[in-house]
C-alpha cells in the first residue's frame, strides 16, 4: 500500500503600492480579515499567472486603475503576517492611471497623502515604507500632484 504525502505550501499574493494624484491609493477592504480598515490594493496570485501580472489584475479590479509597475518592492514572507495561514507576498511600486473607483473586495478606493496614513491591515505600513524608500533611491516622482489619465 502507498502512502500519498500532502504537501503543504503557503499562499502566493501580490501587493501594489499605487502612486496616484500626489499621494498612495488605499483601499478599505470589504471582506475579513481586516473587514472595514485600509490596506493596500493586492491579492491572491491565481494558477498559471505571474505575481507581476496578479499585482495589476488586483489593482485594477480593486481600484479601476490600469498600473505601471516601476519596481519590485520585495517579499513579504513572515508564516504570520496573515490570520488566514501563511501567505508570501510580493509588492510591487507601480504607477496609477485613469480613474480611481473601488471594485471587487473593496469597500473604497481613495488617495491617502503619505503625512496621513491611517493604521494599515497586515504589514502594509512596514511595505509602504520599503516603497518609499525605494522610490527615493531610483528617484521616482511621488509627490506628483496630476493625476495620471489612462
Amino acid at each position: 500500500m502507498s502512502e500519498t504525502k500532502c504537501i503543504v505550501t503557503p499562499l502566493l499574493a501580490a501587493d501594489a503600492v499605487i502612486l496616484f494624484a500626489g499621494g498612495i491609493v488605499l483601499i478599505k477592504r470589504d471582506n475579513p480579515p481586516f473587514a472595514g480598515c485600509y490596506a493596500l490594493p493586492g491579492g491572491f496570485v491565481e494558477v498559471g499567472e505571474t505575481v507581476e501580472a496578479a499585482a495589476i489584475r488586483e489593482a485594477r479590479e480593486e481600484t479601476g486603475l490600469a498600473v505601471d509597475l516601476l519596481g519590485l518592492v520585495g517579499i513579504y514572507s513572515n508564516p504570520h503576517r496573515d490570520p488566514r495561514g501563511h501567505v508570501v507576498s510580493a509588492a510591487f511600486l507601480a504607477q496609477g492611471r485613469g480613474e480611481l473607483s473601488a471594485g471587487s473586495d473593496a469597500r473604497m478606493a481613495e488617495v491617502v497623502a503619505l503625512k496621513s496614513l491611517p493604521p494599515l491591515a497586515f504589514d502594509h505600513d512596514k511595505i509602504i515604507s520599503d516603497a518609499l524608500s525605494l522610490a527615493k533611491r531610483k528617484e521616482f516622482d511621488i509627490s506628483r500632484e496630476k493625476q495620471q489619465s489612462s
